[in-house]
């Protein structure tokens, strides 16, 4: 549409300049004959035409003009190209002006040979009389057969021109539908969108780099993980973190899976993916996880499981009790039926009156019964000292952190007692003063001065076995860390050993 209105205003405009160029033409020739001795001199002759014709003639062919008539100042002509008209009177009615008034001027008319386009000169003699005229003219038809020639060109230019752009946009479109893979704009757009709430929704840490090792893209979760603060793109990524992993994949084009990563006070987890174009990796995408929160989810799952257990020891125990009571009584053993109610309902009520009238947090009561049903099946006796004394724990004290502390701690009293005569596992608690403290005491054979620094050591542990072990007293730490929290094992070879929590009753996020 555009070379189309293009091509209509520029052949309007070339068929209105070739008409004024063939009349300012005319016209230039005109004067210039007008101002010739010889033509001048020929008027006073006898026979004018004689010296005229010849002239004019000669200057016609010479300049292309169509026609160069010189007439007297009644018109009548001294020079034609059709020699026949000489001496007869001047057509088309437009000489008045320059006969008259002595003006020169471009003018239209039809005359012997057609309608032209005309241009008007007086002739005067030396005293500035006029005394005739000089008419030189182009014809309308070879004028407008010149526009015609004109256009037709500059319309094969255009119509070569709209072959060419067409061409060019029919490649141009394949080229960016290859490019955005046949989307269209607003589907980009949608897709732009989208990308931007999911890279900034997601709680992974997500980085893009080019080929050269400059980023592309970063979202904040990585950002925020990384420790890294202010905008980065077009940043090298040497700089700011370990970025081995991402110039490996870079150079072999092998996705990199689960690669570990310490940055500052985090172990990450860093996944590489490349993404190719024509000429092999072009980019890669790393996501990032803190292993550090992954690790506490996968303990907490894990303390939380063994509660459950704790639970089911508890119902089993109970479960034994109930068959033994019911074949007393079948076997018409009323004494002795009776003598087990009233130990196990002492047993109990003792116990229970301590938790539920000592320790008034239901969190540490729901862990103190499932671990004292877990001691009676593993006939460890399990004391709740009666001195404890606690009230509802601040809000910041989760379930999930006194499931880790106290589950393992009294878990790895009661397995460092198992096989020992008399086995005893004691629970204080109290929140006197600015700390809650938990102590948890066992009789076992108790720890040598080397093995104490390395017992919160992830993967250490003294007993034997194929099963994982070493990661509960590290996890314990790892708790009362977050909760700006400290433990202190106080053990002798032999003596046991006891484990000191204490747990600041104001929490100052770190």
């Amino acid at each position: 549409m555009l070379i189309l209105l293009l091509t209509t205003f520029f052949s309007y405009m070339e068929s209105k300049e070739i008409e004024e160029n063939k009349g300012r033409m005319a016209l230039e020739i005109s004067k210039t004959v007008s101002f010739i001795p010889n033509i001048i001199a020929a008027f006073q002759t006898s026979d004018p035409s004689k010296t005229i014709q010849p002239l004019a003639e000669k200057i016609r062919k010479e300049t292309g003009a169509e026609f160069v008539v010189i007439g007297n100042k009644e018109g009548t002509r001294y020079s034609h190209p059709q020699t026949a008209l000489i001496g007869k009177k001047m057509k088309g009615g437009d000489n008045q002006r320059a006969l008259k008034n002595g003006e020169y001027y471009v003018s239209k008319a039809k005359g012997s040979l057609g309608p032209s386009i005309r241009g008007k000169s007086p002739i005067m003699n030396k005293e500035g009389e006029v005394i005739g005229i000089v008419s030189v003219g182009f014809l309308l038809e070879d004028v407008h057969q010149q526009i015609m020639n004109n256009v037709t060109k500059v319309l094969l230019v255009s119509l070569f021109a709209l072959l060419i752009s067409l061409l060019g946009s029919i490649l141009l479109g394949r080229n960016i539908r290859k490019d955005t893979m046949g989307l269209e704009p607003y589907e980009i757009a949608a897709l732009y969108k989208e990308k931007n709430a999911v890279l900034h929704g997601v709680k992974e840490g997500i980085l893009a780099i080019d080929k050269h090792g400059f980023i592309t893209m970063m979202n904040q979760p990585a950002k925020r993980l990384l420790h890294i603060n202010g905008t980065v793109r077009n940043l090298k990524v040497d700089g700011l973190f370990p970025s081995d992993y991402l110039y490996e994949v870079l150079k072999s084009g092998n996705p990199q899976a689960d690669k570990e990563m310490v940055w500052k006070d985090k172990t990450v987890i860093v996944n590489c993916t490349p993404l190719f174009d024509e000429n092999g990796v072009s980019r890669v995408v790393a996501s990032f996880r803190d292993k550090t929160e992954i690790e506490q989810m996968v303990n907490t799952i894990s303390e939380v499981k063994r509660y459950s257990e704790d639970l089911r020891a508890q119902t089993h125990e109970f479960t034994n009790k109930l068959y033994v009571l019911s074949g007393l009584l079948q076997l018409e053993e009323y004494e002795q039926a009776i003598d087990m109610i009233q130990t196990e309902t002492q047993v109990l009520q003792f116990q229970n009156s301590i938790v539920f009238n000592h320790i008034k947090d239901t969190k540490v009561q729901a862990i103190l019964l499932g671990k004292l049903g877990k001691a009676s099946e593993k006939k460890v006796k399990f004391e709740v000292v009666s001195d404890s004394q606690l009230e509802a724990l601040p809000s910041h004290f989760k379930l999930s952190n006194l499931i880790v502390i106290l589950g393992n701690l009294i878990d790895n009293a009661f397995e460092a007692v198992y096989g020992f005569d008399s086995p005893t596992v004691k629970f204080f608690v109290t929140d006197i003063g600015s700390d809650i403290i938990f102590e948890i005491a066992d009789n076992g054979k108790g720890l040598t001065e080397k093995e104490i620094p390395l017992l919160f050591g992830r993967g250490y542990t003294s007993k034997k076995g194929d099963e994982p072990r070493g990661f509960g007293l590290s996890n314990a730490e790892e708790a009362v860390l977050e909760m700006n929290g400290m433990i202190e094992v106080q053990s002798t070879p032999e003596s046991g050993t006891v484990f000191t929590v204490y747990l600041p009753k104001e929490y100052e996020r770190r």
